[in-house]
Parts: structure tokens; sequence; C-alpha cells
């Protein structure tokens, strides 16, 4: 295992079997982002994206009771009253939203607990969601004043649609996972005692795949969730076709016609 230097306690990384963990570890606050956890976001995707050794990512919450309880409003009165103070932390903020959009490697998020406001965008980042059957999912801006940006609402309907991202954002109400799942917020509910098993199946059956495979269709789903003017095609095309000259088409081919598992290397 090799650990990640993320340059707050608040914020765990490890490496382990191809997976990069990332840990939000603020259990006493139910893990509410504070802002120095906010600007280790960067740090760690960028050592995950960097480390060849890592073919996928796995983003959870410390302790029992939450995934992220969203943002830390104890720190609202010093840093987001005045207009310089909000505009220095807002930058902040979209620089750490930006760098999940910089992760080529598949990111799954492990839910357990509330995922609520920050908690929710910071779970839409990921591709694929895997929850407790004790999750609870919000947008509570409603109730507290705040402006809630274009960019979340888009993400929130993007999965959801937009009378279910109308109710969530209207009503500011609390979704139980099942719920959730129901309306796409999540791909699957598990139960409490079988999470880790199952999210660490999963991504041990991603790690196992071609890396370059998988990168190319990350790239296409990022690319058709655009607008058709703002698609970058040729850049899959180019990923696609890079995909057939590797060695790892090469292995896969043999593999197969061996009856045995491929051995890739993303190459």
């Amino acid at each position: 295992m090799t650990t990640v230097d993320t340059g707050t306690e608040k914020m765990l990384a490890h490496v382990e079997g191809g997976i990069g963990w990332m840990t939000y570890n603020n259990p006493a606050r139910h893990n509410a982002m504070s802002y120095e956890m906010q600007i280790a976001v960067p740090r760690i995707l960028a050592a995950f994206e960097a480390d060849a050794e890592v073919h996928v990512i796995v983003v959870r919450g410390a302790g029992e009771k939450a995934f992220v309880s969203g943002a830390d409003i104890s720190e609202f009165d010093t840093l987001r009253t005045t207009v310089s103070a909000r505009e220095e932390y807002d930058e902040a903020l979209a620089a750490s939203w930006r760098s999940w959009r910089e992760v080529s490697k598949p990111i799954i998020a492990m839910i357990r607990g509330y995922c609520i406001g920050g908690g929710l965008l910071t779970a839409m980042k990921a591709d694929i969601r895997i929850a407790a059957d004790d999750s609870q999912f919000g947008v509570p801006a409603a109730k507290l004043g705040l402006g809630y940006a274009y960019g979340g609402v888009q993400e929130l309907m993007t999965l959801v649609g937009p009378s279910w991202a109308a109710e969530i954002l209207y009503s500011a109400r609390r979704l139980n996972a099942e719920e959730a799942r129901h309306v796409g917020l999540i791909n699957r509910v598990v139960p409490v005692a079988e999470l880790e098993a199952q999210v660490r199946e999963l991504a041990g059956l991603i790690a196992a795949n071609a890396p370059l495979t998988v990168k190319a269709c990350k790239a296409s789903i990022r690319e058709l969730q655009k607008d058709p003017i703002d698609r970058e095609v040729a850049k899959v095309d180019a990923m696609v076709e890079a995909c057939f000259r590797s060695e790892d088409y090469l292995e896969g081919q043999k593999a197969f016609a061996e009856k045995r598992a491929p051995q890739f290397k993303g190459s």
C-alpha cells in the first residue's frame, strides 16, 4: 500500500491493488467539507491520474454516518461573507470541482449515510455510485438561501431529468437510498455490511480490464454529455484507434485463445 501526501489529516489517500482510495476524513462533522479539504482534492486526484498503478479511483467518507454531508457551514461567516472573501473561496472551490474533469480514470463513489449538498455534488462527479441502504440524499440550498450554481443543476438534471431535479431542488427534502436509485441518482443499493465488498469487487473488475479501452469509453461518455457542437469526437476516435494499435489488444486476443485471464499493461 502506498500513501499519498494530501496536505491535511482531514483527507486520506492511498493506493492498493490498482485502486486509488480517497477518503473525506472529518467524521466528527459528518465529513462536512472544509476549505482545506476542498483544496486537497486536486492534489490527490492529480497524484492518482499520474500513477500508472492506479486503474480506478474510489471515493468514500470516513466513519459510519456520512459520505459527505455538504460544505462546512461553520466556515461561511469568515470565508463566504464579504465579496472579496467569497470570491477567493469560490475560485478555490471552482478549481477543486474542475480537477475532477481532468481525471481520465473511472471513479466510483462508495456512499454510506448522509450524501447532502456538496456531498451529492461530489458523488455526481463519479462515474458510478454505489450506496448502502442507510444512505440519504438531498440538496438543502433552498433551506439555506444559497444560490445553487448552474453547473450543479445541469449535472443533477443530466442524471435524473428536469422533473426530479425540480423536486429535489425546490423541496430540499431528503431521498432515501431506494428512491435515489429509482430516480437515477445512484447505480445500486446494497446492505451496509456488503458495501465495501461490492465496491471492491466492481473496482477489481474494472482494474483488471484494458486501461486504454476503459479510458476511451469514459471519454466517449463525457463527450456525449456535451452539446453536439462542443464534442471532441476526433479525440475519442484517436483513443479508440490507439486501443486497436496497442499491445493490450494483442494480449486480449491471445488470452481469449488460450482461455486465460489477460494481463493488460495499458500500452
